[in-house]
């Protein structure tokens, strides 16, 4: 049987018991079909992107299902009836991953902490406080002086 990931997200003021109950439907529906749910991960209540049938957040569950395409067809069908659903994804892989997803994954930020000004650290680099902006003003090499330069762009034109 064909492997698919789906993941779905549930309206924002259904408790995370009642999101584990329509994901215990979901299973049931899968089952029925003769699929089974190989994994099931509640990410959490997270802010969606934009505003979905007026919902700032959302419950978000993914399934890992090993069912052909008839009981994919028809778990589709039951999420898209349900209004507790704001929107679905099931896409089919070439294998389901047995480790937790990245979202469940505690350690995940392997970036170095940035600090307070964004890795900045209020620093400039190899410049000073407002320093190295055109160098030494005297020492204008190759530059000359403005009688000259005018001379210089008068031989040009």
């Amino acid at each position: 049987m064909p492997f698919y990931e789906s993941v779905l997200i549930a309206r924002q003021d259904i408790s995370a018991a009642q999101v584990d109950n329509l994901a215990d439907e979901l299973t049931e529906v899968v089952k029925a079909n003769g699929g089974e749910v190989a994994k099931r991960e509640y990410w959490g209540l997270k802010n969606l992107a934009y505003k979905m049938k007026k919902n700032r957040k959302g419950h978000y569950v993914l399934l890992n299902l090993d069912a052909p395409p008839a009981a994919v067809t028809e778990f589709e069908r039951i999420m898209r009836y349900n209004e507790d659903i704001l929107r679905y994804l099931t896409v089919r892989v070439a294998a389901l991953d047995p480790e937790p997803s990245v979202m469940m994954q505690k350690g995940r930020d392997d970036r170095p902490q940035r600090g307070r000004f964004g890795g900045r650290d209020g620093g400039r680099g190899d410049r000073d406080h407002r320093g190295d902006r055109g160098g030494d003003r005297e020492n204008r090499e190759g530059r000359g002086d403005r009688e000259n330069r005018a001379e210089r762009e008068g031989d040009r034109a």
